[in-house]
């Protein structure tokens, strides 16, 4: 009975840890229930949205249109036949995998003219950050060890506090959950 339920708390917890990163993503269907089609007012459908790197855009359409990525200047003078990807199986979906702006077209004749484009600006998502760390010093000092401190071998010894000490997120997040289970089994 208690094994049963320490198991049940732990397959809760890797849940919730490896729903951390899935739950910051958005998919956005474009135009909601209009679609990619003609007429539709794709500035007005951004205004409410935040777009970030690792979101999806998806797009529905019927046959006869395609979703075209394109340089600022394509989507401005709506030039067709340059695209930077281009599909047309009807439901296109988008990953947005760097941040700054993106163009989208339709690649027919006539139907960026008539609407079907769509320019958004992409954020930089959670796991985008970017860390400043001070300059190294100009120079290094190697002191002794401290007396009674046994040296290793190779008579270097490892910072517990560099980059490569720490513990990754992932690394952190099994921990974690492992330390998790196996309190909850002595606790239930």
């Amino acid at each position: 009975m208690r094994m049963g339920k320490c198991i049940r708390c732990g397959i809760a917890c890797l849940m919730i840890i490896c729903g951390i990163e899935a739950a910051a993503a958005a998919v956005y269907t474009v135009g909601d229930s209009s679609g990619w089609s003609i007429g539709a007012d794709y500035a007005t459908w951004t205004t409410d949205k935040t777009f970030s790197v690792g979101d999806t855009l998806a797009f529905n359409y019927p046959p006869g249109h395609t979703v075209d990525e394109v340089s600022a200047s394509d989507y401005k003078t709506c030039t067709i036949g340059n695209a930077i990807a281009s599909d047309s199986s009807g439901a296109t979906s988008v990953s947005l995998k760097t941040a700054g702006p993106h163009y989208y077209i339709c690649g027919v004749p006539g139907h960026c003219g008539g609407g079907m484009k769509l320019a958004i600006t992409v954020a930089a998502g959670a796991g985008n950050t970017t860390t400043l760390s001070p300059a190294p010093p100009a120079a290094v000092t190697t002191l002794a060890p401290p007396t009674g401190l046994a040296v290793p071998a190779g008579g270097t010894f490892t910072d517990p506090y560099s980059s490569s000490a720490r513990l990754s997120v992932a690394a952190a997040a099994v921990f974690a959950f492992y330390a998790l289970a196996i309190f909850n089994c002595f606790i239930i």
